[in-house]
């Protein structure tokens, strides 16, 4: 059997209603996701919220509901805006599709490192004009190269992986490097070590748990690490290219 329409329809999305007009409004949307994107960037995503916004605005919260409806779209806004930073200006961005695609990989590693709070929160926020014009620009970065729109779709995704899950990673091992392992912790590696089951491992650390944790985090946090694993991806992608 079919179901009945529901008559109570969604509200529409921020994005098909123009900003609320007036000769001089007393905020734009652009200031408060501005104001959002500072609380969360200084404090956490969790501590964003339409009071907070207003306090930091110096308004009243009821007065935000005017240009923003709730916080669904609050975090609509403070996403696309994120996206907005991994754009690359049109006339910086490189013909040549290698270059091109290290490009928006590397702003989008750094829009990420400047929003810790962005890499917890993925998938809450709906579609956005920037992240479209990522995608574009994405396509445009791969317009040349002799690939199907399947394989461009494939690569794009490819990348997309490698930097969020290096982003992702490495604002996990920071928040675990400040906070440190507790001794109870260490004491397991070490005698795990001791056990003699793990060799390879053992061998790596120079037996010492303690001294090995420390060597990971220089590996982890080595400078150039993000940019070696790019190229080895981006050597990939090339043989693919020229092997076709």
């Amino acid at each position: 059997m079919y179901e009945m329409a529901s008559d109570v329809q969604e509200p529409s999305m921020i994005w098909l209603r123009e900003e609320p007009g007036a000769r001089s409004p007393s905020h734009t949307r652009a200031e408060i996701v501005a104001a959002a994107l500072a609380i969360a960037d200084a404090e956490g995503f969790d501590a964003v919220s339409m009071r907070r916004v207003a306090q930091r605005l110096g308004a009243g919260t009821m007065t935000l509901y005017y240009y923003v409806r709730n916080k669904d779209e609050l975090i609509t806004l403070m996403f696309d805006e994120v996206m907005g930073e991994v754009l690359v200006p049109a006339q910086e961005l490189s013909g040549e599709w290698r270059e091109a695609l290290g490009q928006i990989a590397t702003r989008t590693r750094d829009a990420f490192k400047h929003h810790r709070w962005s890499l917890d929160r993925l998938g809450d926020g709906r579609p956005g004009p920037n992240g479209i014009r990522h995608f574009e620009q994405s396509l445009q970065a791969l317009a040349a190269a002799p690939l199907s729109d399947t394989e461009k779709f494939e690569l794009i995704g490819l990348i997309d992986d490698y930097v969020f899950g290096f982003a992702l990673r490495e604002a996990q091992e920071l928040d675990e490097h400040r906070r440190g392992w507790p001794p109870q912790v260490v004491e397991f590696l070490q005698r795990e070590l001791d056990s003699g089951d793990y060799p390879l491992i053992s061998g790596f650390l120079g037996g010492d748990a303690a001294g090995g944790i420390d060597r990971v985090a220089e590996l982890i946090f080595s400078e150039g690490r993000f940019e070696r694993g790019l190229e080895r991806v981006l050597d990939g992608i090339e043989g693919m290219i020229v092997h076709k």
